[in-house]
């Protein structure tokens, strides 16, 4: 299996539970039993640490307090998960419950309850408020945050001293000295610049915020080919990757492929996310962390990325499906999910007990910014063709022909008539 994040991929695992369903959707059982089916995602990496088991505790413990209320999951790859979802929804069997990447489209289109509909307002009240506000359609809360992660720059301590460096930088013209001591010692490359199609919209997005752009401006309007971002892009185009920093074609470079560089000692930087940290320590990497750094210093934020948990209206269990959300919510869960799967809680009280745990402190800098983290636009019925657009796009945009303007601004009339379109 392979971990997805928040791209937060694996074989399909299904658990059948005590009642035997018809269809996908929930059902009652004798004795006024309900039967609530789940579909998640799964985040393990391996067969023993796949999400099922997480799942499956759970369920049961929550069915031991509830004798009248059973948990149906099926867990997915994050390669299948998202068009299982869809396909049961088109098909008229939809899940109770979803754990999976986006939201926006079903709340759109009316099929699924608020949060305010399901869970009692201390549960609500929990959430992180920026991964909260991330949730909102039309500024009602319909996506429940699960899993969520930042980001921050990782780099290799021994190549830097083998380079002379003695600090990591804090600045895009810390970034180019850096990389250009590490090329001269040898290192094959000083920067790796994801921008292959597997996950370009997110190492594009950590550029644009450390340039002080973005995708969106401060009412939700998309504004992709803003002067801060031309900016970005030319610099990544003529500073680094022009003078040969990156090491290969960013276009061609996948995020599962830098990370696995870096875990092999190839890489001298490269902005990552926290299940970095497993894989470079189990390859037995001495790495350091730092926030994202931007034009003059760090950035003026990083990217969050979230997962979502959402109740479809289908099945009418609300009261039921409200109770198993309170439970599954409860801080001990959250955090225990949050650590088995290196992610960070989603909710206050499970983040002030993380902080408050040494046996988490190499998370605790991605968990501090948490709150004040930018998110993907998941909140437009439009962005997932945007993002589609963004992986076809970007990386050819800093190769030797690029053109960064014309790209972008390509990007922002393509973006500009999807949102038109999905109004």
């Amino acid at each position: 299996m392979q971990r997805r994040y928040l791209s937060l991929a694996a074989a399909t695992i299904a658990t059948s539970m005590t009642l035997t369903l018809t269809g996908c959707g929930s059902g009652s059982g004798s004795d006024g039993e309900v039967t609530l089916k789940l579909i998640a995602a799964d985040y393990g990496d391996s067969s023993s640490n796949g999400s099922q088991h997480y799942w499956d505790q759970l369920a049961s413990a929550f069915e031991k307090k509830n004798p009248d209320i059973k948990i149906d999951v099926e867990v997915y790859s994050w390669t299948d998960v998202d068009k299982k979802v869809e396909n049961l929804v088109k098909d008229g069997h939809a899940p109770d419950l979803a754990q999976i990447g986006a939201y926006a489209d079903y709340a759109a289109k009316g099929k699924l309850y608020s949060a305010d509909e399901l869970l009692s307002i201390p549960t609500q009240a929990d959430f992180t408020t920026s991964l909260a506000e991330a949730g909102e359609y039309n500024r009602v809360q319909y996506g429940m945050p699960f899993g969520a992660s930042t980001r921050r720059l990782f780099y290799n301590k021994k190549l830097f001293a083998q380079a002379g460096i003695t600090a990591p930088p804090q600045s895009w013209n810390d970034i180019a000295r850096d990389a250009q001591l590490l090329k001269a010692h040898g290192v094959k490359m000083p920067f790796a610049l994801p921008l292959g199609p597997e996950e370009t919209q997110a190492e594009t997005l950590m550029w644009l915020l450390s340039g002080g752009g973005g995708y969106t401006d401060s009412i939700g309007n998309y504004r992709i080919d803003s002067r801060e971002n031309i900016k970005t892009f030319n610099w990544l185009k003529d500073d680094l990757v022009g003078k040969g920093l990156t090491g290969t074609d960013p276009a061609k470079l996948n995020r599962e492929d830098a990370f696995q560089g870096f875990a092999e000692g190839k890489v001298g930087m490269l902005n990552g996310h926290p299940t970095l940290m497993k894989q470079a320590e189990d390859k037995g990497i001495d790495y350091g962390t730092v926030e994202l750094p931007g034009i003059n210093g760090k950035a003026k934020a990083t990217m969050g990325v979230a997962d979502w948990m959402m109740a479809f209206k289908q099945g009418g269990h609300r009261a039921q499906v409200g109770k198993f959300l309170d439970f599954v919510y409860n801080a001990k869960n959250v955090e225990e999910f949050s650590g088995e799967y290196g992610l960070l809680p989603v909710t206050t009280s499970a983040s002030q007990a993380m902080l408050a745990d040494d046996k988490y402190s190499k998370l605790h800098g991605f968990l501090k910014q948490l709150a004040t983290a930018e998110f993907y636009p998941a909140n437009k019925t439009s962005w997932p063709m945007v993002s589609k657009t963004i992986k076809a796009r970007m990386g050819a945009a800093v190769g030797p022909r690029g053109n960064p303007a014309g790209v972008l601004t390509d990007l922002q009339n393509m973006a500009d008539t999807a949102d038109n379109a999905a109004q």
